[in-house]
């Protein structure tokens, strides 16, 4: 399987975190993880080839010229790197015609083959839309950047991608563009890009299996009338995403599944937490 990270160096032990759970969770698969960045050392990406090695898979670090996206919003938390995800087509090798990415700040707590092995042949990619749970934020988005044909508006933190579709579709120039034109109202750069440029040809994933928002718990719980509780999610959610500002690995961090990333996160032996 090909996995996908964008990161900067501050990302690194919450991505392995990340790997853990999913070599952990989907046994006896091996992986070629790719990681396209612009500031880790070779120290650092030694360290990481070391660490997936030990599970059987390979690491490929991809270098991106760290003046690509200069003019680029970075907004609080978003970085530069969250860029990369977009023009993943471009900088992969061509031979590659499927890849799955992933924020470093997700868990993977069941097998990921079935979402690998989803069929996108006809669509850039697939993803997840968390505006079920806030259907306000829906309209907003789609009065916001225009997107009155998409399904909804889609979370980039786990993308399954055609790169073969993609590489025909996708082009620099029009992100470029894009941003240049619509800087000073993106909100959450990466997203509104993605959605507004590409939002007509994702594929909608079920975000309580592949993208589950651990600060919506309730509101998925109670939007299934019960069906849907704690044991459902570790039985059935492949994907924890700890989306937003706060994150497990930092103190202060509450939240019921702020329990479980503590348990992976004492299984990678790495103290420098966000280094």
């Amino acid at each position: 399987m090909n996995i996908l990270v964008t990161l900067d160096a501050n990302y690194i032990v919450p991505l392995k975190v990340m790997l853990k759970s999913l070599f952990i969770n989907t046994p006896n698969k091996s992986f070629d993880i790719y990681i396209i960045h612009s500031d880790l050392s070779e120290a650092q990406i030694s360290s990481l080839q070391h660490y997936v090695r030990e599970h059987n898979s390979n690491l490929i670090p991809v270098l991106i010229d760290g003046s690509t996206f200069d003019d680029a919003p970075v907004i609080s938390h978003y970085t530069k790197a969250m860029y990369y995800r977009l023009l993943a087509c471009e900088l992969l090798p061509n031979n590659l015609d499927k890849i799955l990415y992933l924020d470093p700040d997700i868990l993977v707590i069941n097998p990921i083959d079935e979402l690998y092995d989803i069929d996108v042949s006809q669509y850039l990619f697939a993803a997840a839309s968390h505006t079920r749970l806030t259907p306000l934020t829906k309209h907003i988005n789609k009065l916001r950047l225009n997107t009155y044909d998409t399904n909804g508006y889609y979370n980039s933190g786990v993308l399954l991608m055609n790169l073969e579709m993609q590489r025909s579709r996708i082009k620099s120039e029009d992100i470029f563009d894009y941003v240049r034109k619509h800087r000073n109202e993106l909100i959450l750069p990466d997203q509104d890009i993605l959605n507004s440029l590409y939002g007509e040809l994702i594929l909608p994933l079920d975000d309580s299996l592949y993208n589950f928002d651990v600060r919506k718990s309730k509101t998925y719980f109670i939007a299934s009338s019960g069906q849907k509780d704690i044991n459902w999610v570790m039985k059935n959610t492949v994907i924890l995403h700890y989306c937003g500002k706060q994150k497990p690995w930092k103190k202060g961090y509450i939240n019921r599944f702020g329990v479980l990333y503590k348990h992976y996160q004492s299984k990678v032996n790495d103290t420098k937490w966000g280094r």
